[in-house]
């Protein structure tokens, strides 16, 4: 009964993420030019047979929540309320003019990540190096500014139309620190040419660091994630050999 059930749920996920995958694929058609009338009400239709399939999952996740603000509150329970709430709005009022609200749709992309292993495994691996994350953070956020302060310093009475203040200073940077390199912005003194030429060796480092952190936590939770697999494994062998294992005691019969 249970391997019956187990089946039906796996069923069950597969084709949300079915309608999933084919609603994102809907919000790009949507944008195409010179669409049909019937192509656009097709769209329109398979749009809110997708909220309804969205709606009856979110109800039913509701419904078996114990308790029920645990999963209202928790991070999908806010994407799937968030992924079907521009439909019910705009049933009642115009949004055309908000058209950024309707990029709430775009949300439902992270509903992937609940049944996709590979993305709960990136998960894992955030919270494994959430730490050193948060350091590094925050050491780029220094190294930003001194940069924009820095080339600001260095450019500004040479390029005053470029370099009008820090926060010019500060784009500068970050797409310097970042490898980018636009080309809107660039030095062209002496100081301010050598000054870059350190922030881009630093920008390969702040490239290189969180890439490694991922990476050795990814490691680490693909590990985890085999040690929980094989302790599960271990303990349904267990669970499903003591029942035989067991034999009547007692002397037999004469």
């Amino acid at each position: 009964m249970k391997s019956a059930d187990s089946q039906g749920l796996g069923r069950a996920e597969k084709a949300i993420q079915v309608v999933i995958i084919l609603s994102l694929v809907t919000f790009a058609l949507e944008t195409l030019p010179g669409l049909l009338p019937w192509q656009r009400r097709a769209l329109a239709a398979f749009e809110m047979f997708s909220i309804a399939v969205f709606t009856i999952e979110y109800l039913v996740r509701l419904s078996v929540a114990r308790p029920v603000s645990k999963y209202a509150f928790s991070f999908f329970g806010i994407v799937d309320l968030l992924a079907i709430l521009p439909f019910y709005l705009s049933a009642g009022f115009d949004l055309r003019s908000l058209r950024a609200f309707r990029l709430l749709r775009l949300l439902r992309v992270l509903k992937l990540a609940r049944y996709s292993r590979a993305m709960q495994r990136f998960h894992r691996a955030f919270i494994i190096a959430k730490e050193e994350l948060v350091l590094f953070g925050a050491t780029a956020c220094i190294l930003l500014y001194l940069a924009a302060v820095g080339i600001y310093y260095f450019e500004n009475a040479a390029q005053p139309q470029v370099f009008t203040s820090l926060f010019d200073g500060l784009w500068w940077a970050i797409s310097t620190l970042t490898t980018v390199g636009y080309g809107d912005a660039y030095p062209i003194t002496a100081g301010g040419r050598f000054f870059t030429f350190f922030i881009l060796i630093i920008g390969l480092g702040v490239i290189a660091v969180p890439t490694g952190l991922i990476a050795s936590a990814l490691s680490k939770a693909r590990r985890e994630e085999d040690e929980e697999e094989a302790r599960a494994l271990e303990a349904a062998a267990i669970a499903q050999t003591s029942p035989d294992s067991e034999s009547p005691s007692g002397p037999g019969p004469a």
